[in-house]
């Protein structure tokens, strides 16, 4: 197998729920050299795709949001992109830490600068929602809330209005750095940003030489991207049926998964894998640590595995 190393590892500008940086060091040197496309399927914040080596890597989400912003990101001149959201900030007054500190703003670093930003987040959240027109602009707002929003996430409600409250952070030297690293990774022309339901994405045309890697919603866990019911039991077993289609294809794939998670167990996957004895289930270690793995208490954490056909 090959060390997927050479490339330097960058994290997504976004903090996604369940995203795998810190798991990059695991997952990566378990995948096998792809020498034409690698398709994220489900890849949420990119951290594994952006990070990949392939001579053609597909981001792909359901999310429109998640993709439109991608997209900005990725056809937008740098410079332009990086001072409109600079101008969005200083339009409706948030904080610029990394300009005046946080004295300036009355807020301790502990404590973080929600209070101060608490108002102009909120009036950015509303202009953002009745925002109608989808262009450039409108997503550079998005980021901007994202950076403000609490945990630098990204949510929606059913109504599809953006309903995450204010946060500690702000756009720090940190964020600057993530968006900037990302953006230069994205324009890379190797990068194709789709926006497909995973049971229409076409597998036409794809063989041995291809990677398909899979990090769905987990049925068992409780998460922001699954509240509005967006992943059941029809999913999973409708995944797994693509991923047999796959193998029966040639393609190799990888899924990230758990076994079970807080008493809970995915009875689902487990009797899919029982089903098919030549895919392997590899442990990781769900704490990001390399420490005693074997020997912790799993029935209070989660067992997560990366499950390969190769």
């Amino acid at each position: 197998m090959q060390m997927h190393l050479e490339k330097e590892i960058i994290p997504s500008p976004l903090n996604y729920i369940g995203g795998k940086y810190k798991l990059l060091p695991q997952i990566l040197p378990l995948f096998p050299e792809i020498s034409d496309t690698f398709i994220d399927l489900f890849c949420g914040g990119c951290n594994v795709g952006i990070n990949v080596n392939a001579d053609r890597v597909i981001l792909n989400d359901t999310d429109g949001n998640l993709q439109n912003l991608y997209n900005t990101f990725k056809n937008m001149d740098k410079d332009v992109l990086l001072k409109m959201i600079e101008d969005i900030i200083e339009k409706y007054g948030l904080s610029r830490s990394d300009i005046h500190g946080y004295e300036h703003y009355g807020c301790e670093s502990g404590k973080g600068l929600g209070e101060y930003n608490k108002q102009p987040y909120l009036k950015l959240r509303e202009d953002f929602n009745e925002h109608k027109n989808l262009d450039y602009y409108h997503y550079a707002i998005l980021y901007v809330l994202i950076v403000y929003s609490f945990n630098n996430q990204i949510r929606f409600n059913s109504n599809g209005k953006f309903n995450l409250p204010v946060g500690k952070r702000d756009y720090n030297t940190k964020m600057q750095k993530k968006l900037s690293d990302f953006i230069d990774r994205l324009k890379e022309d190797n990068f194709v940003i789709t926006n497909t339901d995973f049971e229409v994405f076409s597998l036409d045309g794809y063989g041995e030489n291809d990677f398909i890697y899979a990090d769905p919603p987990y049925l068992i866990t409780c998460a922001t991207y699954n509240e509005q019911g967006g992943w059941n039991e029809d999913k999973e077993r409708a995944l797994y049926k693509f991923l047999d289609k796959a193998n029966e294809q040639g393609i190799r794939f990888a899924l990230s998964n758990v076994l079970r998670s807080k008493g809970k167990e995915n009875a689902i996957l487990l009797k899919w894998l029982e089903d098919n004895p030549q895919y392997r289930a590899i442990s990781l270690d769900y704490n990001y640590s390399n420490s005693n793995y074997q020997t912790k208490d799993r029935s209070s954490g989660s067992e997560e595995v990366l499950i390969v056909n190769y």
